[in-house]
């Protein structure tokens, strides 16, 4: 997940403690290889270094406490270059200790073995790992990484456009919520988005497709078969349709990458995104309106099926490359970091946590209940090996676009789309 600073979240205020970091007991969760290192090289991402650098000192400080002695070496990435950089070193006999990943990113490296296993027991708070961040570091029923922290996706509209067309508060039924939004749309005319959805966000699709009991592909003994054209993920794909048709006129073409700049630009009442950003659409440098600052609201996202729509959980993970020479010392260093005062410290800063217990302690907070609640129901993309050739040739997003564009019937372009992925989906 590429990683925006979730302002939205509106938690950066919580006082945090870093002292205690570490955990007294000795739990390393890797192999015994590289017990006795001296020497540990950590990757992360520059939001580590920019937003919670005491975080990764106080792991630091706790490993060092156990290993008087031991150096711990630093590097940092931005996103968009990590891969690359990543692929070129495990290439040779220099591998990092510990990397960070996106949580879609692990698949093909677990696929690829350049992930060492892990005992999951062994760290904190993995009991109750959030489904979303558990699934992606698991493949064939082993563990290969640890959930670093997660953000998830939820509603968010405006508070004066509701209610100049009568609606007072935010809904908590599908119902409610379709209801708010004709009345909304009838007020502000045809040209208005009462509902901004980019035609090709397929991880809003995906969430009605799962509300509704479908899947984009499982796991059939063994083989996975691509789900899109079953009764059940037709009808959630039928209900996206409806959405875009009613309540989205704009672009049928868009992905969602500039949804907030769009939002920012006034003529939408409402969109369902990653909990960020309606925080910075509100920022005065994408605010064209100057009227949206203390004027969004996010909620909780009800889905037709009577229950909380299942978003999709982005998020970070650890891992320890089988070429690490410390794995041992790179699963302390890594449970220092994630463990339960850890993750008190990534909360802190505006972040998810990577676990159900510290989660529910955010739903006491009016500040953090709603992204909080909404992690609860979440779902996450097929396990498969071949999955990352599936998103490459970014099948579901070119159904999407024949189906929002009317180019195709929801039943024809699921059906091509099946096809492409069953070509390619067991394919490592």
């Amino acid at each position: 997940m590429k990683r925006k600073l979730a302002a939205a979240i509106g938690i950066a205020g919580m006082m945090v403690s870093i002292a205690a970091c570490g955990d007294s007991d000795n739990k390393s969760g890797g192999s015994d290889k590289g017990a006795d290192a001296k020497e540990l090289t950590v990757w992360l991402t520059v939001d580590a270094q920019n937003n919670w650098p005491e975080l990764v000192k106080a792991a630091d400080a706790a490993v060092k406490a156990k290993h008087p002695g031991v150096k711990i070496n630093h590097e940092y990435y931005g996103w968009p270059d990590k891969n690359a950089k990543l692929d070129a070193v495990l290439a040779t006999d220099k591998a990092p200790d510990v990397v960070e990943m996106g949580n879609t990113e692990m698949l093909g490296y677990m696929v690829k073995g350049a992930f060492a296993p892990v005992d999951a027991t062994k760290f904190d708070n993995s009991a109750g790992w959030l489904d979303g961040l558990k699934a992606s570091v698991t493949y064939q029923d082993k563990t290969y990484g640890v959930p670093y922290y997660a953000g998830g996706r939820v509603g968010n509209w405006r508070k004066d456009v509701a209610a100049s067309a009568g609606v007072k508060a935010t809904p908590k039924t599908y119902q409610e919520l379709t209801s708010d939004l004709d009345k909304i749309q009838k007020k502000e005319g045809s040209k208005f988005n009462a509902w901004y959805q980019p035609t090709r966000d397929w991880y809003a699709a995906m969430s009605f497709v799962y509300d509704a009991g479908g899947a984009i592909a499982k796991d059939e003994g063994g083989q996975w078969k691509a789900g899109l054209s079953s009764p059940e993920s037709v009808k959630g794909l039928n209900e996206f349709k409806n959405v875009v048709d009613k309540y989205m006129h704009g672009d049928k073409t868009k992905d969602e990458s500039d949804r907030y700049i769009v939002y920012g630009q006034g003529k939408s009442a409402m969109i369902f995104g990653a909990a960020w950003e309606g925080a910075t659409s509100e920022d005065p440098k994408n605010d064209k309106t100057g009227k949206l600052k203390g004027n969004l609201e996010n909620f909780v996202m009800p889905g037709p099926s009577g229950k909380n729509l299942p978003v999709f959980l982005g998020g970070s993970d650890l891992a320890i490359p089988v070429k690490s020479k410390a794995q041992a010392l790179a699963g302390e260093w890594i449970n220092a970091f994630t463990g339960s005062t850890g993750q008190k410290g990534l909360m802190g800063k505006g972040n998810l946590p990577n676990n159900k217990t510290d989660l529910a302690t955010l739903k006491n907070d009016p500040a953090t209940v709603v992204p909080a609640t909404a992690a609860e129901s979440s779902w996450f993309v097929p396990m498969a090996p071949g999955w990352g050739q599936v998103e490459k040739a970014q099948v579901l997003q070119t159904m999407l676009q024949n189906i929002g564009t009317g180019k195709k019937s929801v039943e024809a372009a699921a059906k091509e789309a099946d096809a492409a992925i069953d070509k390619v989906i067991n394919t490592k």
